[in-house]
C-alpha cells in the first residue's frame, strides 16, 4: 500500500509540476519553437552530454582505485544501467551502480556504495563552485535580475555548500581515523541485537573502507577536477541547447543553467520530469526574457537530450543481460550482496534456458 502511495506522489508531483510548465502556453507555438530547432546544435548537447559521461566514469574510477582495479567496462556498464534506472524509478540508480559493479569485480558491496556518496559530496561541491563563479564574474551579464529567485538560488546554494563541506569534513575524518570507525562499529555491534548488530557493524566497516580516496589528497584533488569538468559539460550543453532555438545567450549561461538543471532534477520525479523543465524555463524567461513557448521547447528538448539517449542504452544492456526492474528494486530491501559476504539476490530473473547469473562475470 505504501509503495502505491508513493507511487501516486511522484507521478502527482510531475503532472503537477509540468502543468505549471505549460500554464502560459501555446502548445502549437511550443511544437514549432521545437520543429525549428537546429538539429546540429541538438547533437552537439547529445554529443556533450556523452561526454560527461565518460568523465563520470573516469571520476568513479579514482574513487574506486584505493579498493582494488576495477575494468572500465564494468564501471562503464554500471554507470549506464543504474542512470537508465533511475529515470524511471527515482534513485535506484544510487543502489544499482555499486551492486552491478560490486558483482562484477568481486568488490564490497558496502564500499563501493561509499564511493556513491563521495560522488554525491563531490557533485555538489562542483555545481556550487561554478555557480559561485557566475555570480561573482557573470551575473552583471543578466538581461533581467529576478531578485528574489536570485536570492532564494544564492541562500539555497549557501546551505548545500555548508552541508557539502560538512560532509566532506566527516567523510575525510572517517577515512583518516580507521580506529574511530572500528570503535563505533564496535559499539554498534554491542548495543545492538547479535544478529543485525553484527551485520551493522560489517557494513560499516566495509562502507568505510570505500572512503579511502579522502585518505590520498592528489587523488580527491583529481577527482573534484574531473567533477568540475563534467558540470562545466553540462553547462555547455545547456547552452548549446539553448542557441538551437535560436536563444542568443552568453556562454556564461551555461553555468546558471547547470545550477539550476541540477536543482531540477533533484526533485524525486522519474528522470527529473517536471522539476527539470521547470528550472531551465524558469531561468530562461526570469533571468534573460525568453519568450515562455521557446522556454519550454528548449527545456524540453535539453531534457530529451539529457535523459532519453542513457535509457536507451541502459534498458538495451538490461535486456540483454536479462535484468528486470523487479530484481533491481528488490537490490534496495534485500541483504548484502557476495562482496559483502552475504546472500546474493538476484538482479534479474532468470532465463528460462537457464543462462548464467545477470550482471555477473567479467566486464564487458
Amino acid at each position: 500500500m505504501r509503495t502505491h502511495l508513493r507511487t501516486v506522489g511522484v507521478v502527482g508531483l510531475a503532472v503537477a509540476l509540468m502543468a505549471w510548465v505549460f500554464r502560459s502556453t501555446d502548445a502549437a507555438s511550443v511544437w514549432a519553437e521545437i520543429e525549428g530547432a537546429r538539429p546540429g546544435l541538438i547533437a552537439a548537447s547529445v554529443a556533450g552530454i556523452a561526454v560527461a559521461y565518460v568523465v563520470r566514469v573516469k571520476r568513479w574510477l579514482l574513487l574506486l582505485a584505493p579498493l582494488g582495479p576495477v575494468g572500465v567496462g564494468s564501471a562503464t556498464r554500471a554507470t549506464i544501467i543504474g542512470f537508465a534506472t533511475s529515470t524511471i524509478v527515482p534513485r535506484l540508480g544510487e543502489v544499482v551502480r555499486p551492486y552491478l559493479l560490486a558483482r562484477r569485480e568481486s568488490l564490497s558491496m558496502s564500499a563501493a556504495l561509499a564511493t556513491i556518496v563521495v560522488e554525491r559530496i563531490l557533485d555538489m561541491i562542483a555545481v556550487i563552485l561554478l555557480f559561485g563563479l557566475f555570480l561573482a564574474a557573470f551575473s552583471s551579464q543578466l538581461p533581467a535580475t529576478d531578485e528574489q529567485v536570485l536570492g532564494a538560488l544564492k541562500a539555497g546554494g549557501l546551505m548545500v555548500a555548508v552541508g557539502a563541506g560538512v560532509f566532506l569534513v566527516l567523510v575525510c575524518a572517517a577515512a583518516r581515523r580507521p580506529a574511530w570507525v572500528a570503535s563505533f562499529a564496535t559499539r554498534v555491534e554491542r548495543l545492538a541485537p547479535h544478529g543485525p548488530g553484527a551485520a551493522a557493524s560489517r557494513f560499516i566497516t566495509r562502507f568505510s573502507t570505500g572512503l579511502g580516496v579522502a585518505r590520498e589528497p592528489g587523488r580527491l584533488l583529481r577527482a573534484v577536477a574531473w567533477s568540475l569538468v563534467m558540470w562545466a559539460l553540462v553547462g555547455v550543453t545547456a547552452w548549446w541547447g539553448c542557441l538551437a532555438f535560436d536563444i542568443a545567450l552568453p556562454p556564461s549561461s551555461g553555468l546558471l543553467l547547470m545550477a539550476l538543471m541540477a536543482l531540477g532534477v533533484s526533485v524525486p520525479t522519474p528522470a527529473g520530469v517536471g522539476g527539470f523543465h521547470a528550472a531551465v524555463q524558469v531561468g530562461l524567461t526570469a533571468f534573460y526574457e525568453v519568450p515562455q513557448d521557446a522556454a519550454v521547447g528548449a527545456a524540453l528538448v535539453l531534457h530529451a537530450a539529457t535523459f532519453a539517449p542513457v535509457t536507451v542504452v541502459g534498458l538495451a544492456w538490461m535486456a540483454r543481460d536479462g535484468i528486470t526492474f523487479r530484481g533491481m528494486a528488490d537490490v534496495t530491501s534485500s541483504s548484502t550482496p557476495r562482496g559483502d559476504d552475504g546472500a546474493s539476490p538476484a538482479p534479474a530473473e532468470a532465463p528460462a534456458s537457464g543462462g548464467a547469473a545477470p550482471a555477473g562475470g567479467g566486464s564487458t
